[in-house]
């Protein structure tokens, strides 16, 4: 059996592993290591950016600008994604306003799930998106579109769930934009600067088609580590860590499966090209569209919970990291075994 290949198509998960294993490891240790964790934290929040700054810069060397274009089902996305923020949203203000003695569980459970269903399309999806066959100028321009969207609905609807003294909506814009640019617009103004200054360095690094990948199990295993600190020192209880664990994973499940469906029902019938040409294209757009919606930022969505909600809420971007990880685990094992 080849080891390269195996470790190749179990790198999701080795690196899921990995990263809860470090952290749990260090947090078994005595007292006078856990002196290093202020500095581990700062190594790991220089490196987490520099990584996905790197894979996204790699990915967009392979995207032409006049591939960003916008399709129908980046709308339909777009509509289910803020959609259902908002309406989560309303109901949580009906429960603050009720007069049920249990509201507010019930409160950090729905922002629990509008943190799930309005948390923008992972950096790193284009990555996975590339190795099951997708579009990666599609879901990279849905990418960008979300990540604005959240900033406008974000401080637009939390504000009626937790007034914050001093954070208006412009204010909410600038700091969520601030929060996204860097990594998400800077790399690809570097890459296509790369494109039509450089082109021989472009080229070299065109030859390298796995190197994005492998940077991105390096950061997913420091997202494994920071997700499971965030779920060990909030240290919630029992009942309600299965409430939110249930609620991650039917979100998960949910927009993979609606962004799955939008992407295959989005076939538009042309003459100019044989039915086999339109079932292939069909199968692009239903991998593309569920990896758009399904496959999220949840780094962004555990400090969306710190910034904006019940601090609480920030575990549930860690649990929705479990279930969309191990999902698209199985799905690059199983367009692997296909390939054989």
């Amino acid at each position: 059996m080849d080891l390269k290949k195996t470790i190749k198509e179990w790198m999701l998960p080795i690196a899921m592993v990995t990263g809860a294993s470090i952290y749990l490891l260090y947090h078994i240790l005595p007292e006078p290591v856990h002196r290093a964790g202020p500095f581990l934290s700062s190594a790991v929040a220089v490196l987490q950016p520099l990584l996905i700054f790197s894979m996204l810069f790699l990915t967009f060397c392979r995207i032409e600008p006049k591939d960003l274009k916008l399709h129908r089902w980046h709308w339909w996305l777009l509509l289910i994604q803020g959609g259902s923020f908002v309406v989560l949203g309303l109901l949580a203000v009906w429960f603050i306003g009720s007069s049920q003695a249990d509201k507010y569980d019930k409160v950090v459970l729905i922002e629990s799930a509008m943190l799930c269903l309005i948390c923008p399309t992972a950096t790193a999806a284009s990555v996975v998106t590339r190795k099951l066959g997708g579009d990666v100028a599609g879901i990279t321009t849905y990418t960008v579109l979300i990540n604005f969207l959240t900033a406008l609905l974000v401080p637009m609807v939390v504000p009626l769930i937790h007034p914050m003294q001093g954070m208006d909506f412009a204010t909410g814009f600038c700091v969520i934009v601030a929060k996204i640019f860097p990594l998400l617009i800077l790399p690809c103004l570097a890459a296509w600067l790369v494109r039509y200054l450089l082109p021989k360095l472009h080229k070299r690094l065109l030859d390298y088609p796995d190197m994005a990948f492998y940077l991105w199990a390096i950061a997913l295993t420091l997202a494994m580590t920071v997700t499971t600190k965030s779920i060990v020192q909030s240290s919630p209880s029992i009942s309600r860590l299965l409430a939110m664990g249930f609620i991650s994973l039917l979100c998960c499940a949910f927009q993979f499966a609606a962004g799955r469906f939008v992407g295959g029902r989005y076939s538009p019938r042309r003459m100019d090209v044989s039915p086999e040409a339109e079932e292939r294209g069909r199968a692009v757009r239903t991998v593309t569209a569920g990896q758009s919606l399904g496959q999220k930022n949840t780094v962004f969505a555990i400090w969306m919970g710190y910034t904006f909600m019940t601090p609480e809420t920030a575990i549930i971007g860690g649990l929705y990291s479990i279930w969309h990880n191990c999902y698209n685990s199985w799905q690059l094992y199983r367009a692997g075994k296909s390939k054989k």
